[in-house]
Formats: C-alpha cells, structure tokens, sequence
C-alpha cells in the first residue's frame, strides 16, 4: 500500500497504444426505451474486456480504446443508458444501477463471452463492483479506478462540504444556480433544476454541476477538460443522470452494500488504483475497499488526482491490464 512515486513529465501519449478504430459499431437494443451505443475494437478472437465509463453520464471516448493492447484483447466499449451516443440522451426513466449491471449482462451474452476482463474508473469502478458481486461467474478479473462506493459520505464530500475548502473558487461557479435558502441539500436543489420543464434552466443547472467535477478532476486542473465537462451535451447527461443516481442513493440496499457484497468477488483477480490528492474520490474510498478486501491489490499514486489520464495513474492500469491478459 505504499506510495507509487511518479515522473509527472513523462508523456500520456508514450504510454498509451495507437490509435485503432473500432471494427465493429452500433446500437444495442436493451429495453423498450434504451438503445446503447457499442464499439468493438481490437482482435475479435483476443482475450474480452469491457471498459465502465464514469459519471454515470459521462459516456467513453476515442482515449479508452488505447488502454488495451489491439492486437491482444477484443475490446468492449460502449455508452450507458442516456450517456454519450446511446439512445435517448440524457433519459432518466428506467435508468438505474441494477439496470446497467443488467445491461452489461446482456451485452457479455449477445457477444458471446463466458467471462471477461471488467475494468471501470469512479463511477466505472461503482457499476464494476455492482456487476462483479453480481455476476462473480461472468469476471475473469477486476482494474478498478478512482473508487466510489456511492455512500452518503462520499456524495457529502463532494457535492455539500468538504472538496469546497479546496476549491473554492471553483465552488462558487458551482453554487450560482443555487439560491441561499436552498443550500441545505445542494443535490436536490439541483435535481430540482436538472429535471425543470425549462431547457434553459436545466442547462444552466448542468454546466455549473458538470463544471465543478471537470474543474476538480486533475491534480493539476486542466482547461481543455473543463472545456469539455461544460459542452452542452456532455453536462446535461452527466449532471441530470448523476443526480438522478445519487439522489437515489444509487438504488443499494444499504449504504455500504458494495463493502458488504464483498465476498461475492473475494477470489476475482483485482488491482486497485487510487490518486493520493484524488479530490472526487478521496483515497480513503480506495482504502475502506481494501480494508475488507485485502486480496485485491491497492496502488497509491502519490501525485496524482482522479483523472484517467495522470501518467501515473495510467501507467499503474495499464500494467494492471498487461498482469491479467491471459487469465
């Protein structure tokens, strides 16, 4: 559990694969309502693996194919209900945890896997947990990301008091949309903008929301990725879906459940990534899993935040990824 030191100046592009398009793209019907979008990249005879996008909301980019060796693994990508290119965007109904652990269900089963590599950062690590404990049978192993257990605690931190005292230039682009009288409970006064019959209130609801997570996410914060968290599409579906989620408490039974379920996966192949200053996620999310956990393996990357694409919290998933190709 000790500290991976790393070199800040080492280059993302060196470490990540080539550029590789996918050989296969499309819609996968899931519900009456759902429509995911699916990518297939890589060697269609590889080892399988599937990437969980975060927020829920925030979809998959052209980036995480790279994470993964073409020429070794059959790679699953795809966008969760309402994120990305999926179908309808930014949909709340019918869109919960154990819809999406469903869904992924049903993807391994349409392509004909009998288990794969699961691999999922921040909320991508909450829906990899959720699916493991599961369907343990499905998961030949686990590269976990940024972990978030989705715990009263965690969504306090981050969204009501604690991650402000760090940021609190960026918190007030946050609270904007917020009257005074409603920042007892910043998640439902948000959930009440984010499902407003008014576009425009519901936009402006999301950027702030979305903002705050984009401007949060690196070590070093990062204005190409604040530029992004902000577009118009991507912030609707990652703030109105995340709320939604959250606001909810995820649909668990108990607020530990994820900690609880433990067990289920105890003998699944797992290594545990984790940023030291990871302000979204603080590492004690990492540290609780382990602490009940401690067969998976814990990397501590001491400068590092939340973000995937921090060298060294890169260089730490891939040799993940490399440690449990032929497993």
């Amino acid at each position: 559990m000790a500290d991976i030191q790393t070199d800040q100046s080492s280059s993302v592009e060196q470490l990540l694969y080539p550029v590789v398009e996918p050989y296969k793209k499309y819609w996968f019907r899931v519900s009456d309502l759902h429509e995911l979008y699916v990518e297939e990249v890589g060697n269609p005879e590889g080892k399988p693996v599937v990437f969980l996008h975060g927020g829920p909301g925030a979809g998959f980019s052209s980036f995480h194919r790279r994470l993964f060796d073409p020429k070794h693994f059959r790679i699953i990508l795809f966008d969760q209900r309402g994120a990305g290119q999926s179908r309808p965007h930014a949909e709340l109904r019918n869109n919960t945890t154990w819809d999406l652990v469903g869904d992924i269900e049903k993807l391994r089963k349409h392509l004909g896997v009998s288990k794969w590599m699961v691999f999922g950062g921040s909320w991508g690590s909450t829906l990899a947990l959720a699916y493991a404990e599961t369907h343990p049978e499905s998961v030949s192993s686990l590269v976990l990301r940024g972990i978030f257990l989705c715990r009263k605690e965690e969504i306090e931190w981050f969204y009501q008091s604690g991650a402000d005292k760090i940021f609190p230039d960026l918190w007030q682009m946050y609270l904007k949309p917020i009257p005074e009288n409603e920042r007892g409970d910043l998640v439902k006064a948000f959930y009440k903008r984010l499902t407003h019959e008014s576009a425009d209130v519901r936009v402006e609801a999301a950027k702030a929301w979305s903002g705050w997570e984009g401007g949060t996410v690196h070590l070093i914060p990062d204005e190409k990725t604040f530029d992004k968290f902000t577009g118009d599409m991507m912030a609707v579906a990652l703030a109105r879906i995340e709320c939604h989620f959250f606001i909810n408490g995820c649909w668990f039974e108990v607020d530990d459940q994820l900690l609880r379920d433990v067990g289920r996966i105890r003998k699944i192949p797992a290594v545990i990534v984790h940023g030291r200053y990871d302000v979204v996620c603080p590492v004690k999310n990492a540290f609780d899993l382990h602490r009940v956990w401690p067969e998976a393996d814990l990397k501590i990357v001491s400068d590092a935040g939340h973000a995937v694409d921090e060298p060294g919290i890169l260089r730490e998933l891939m040799k993940a990824v490399d440690r449990f190709k032929d497993l």
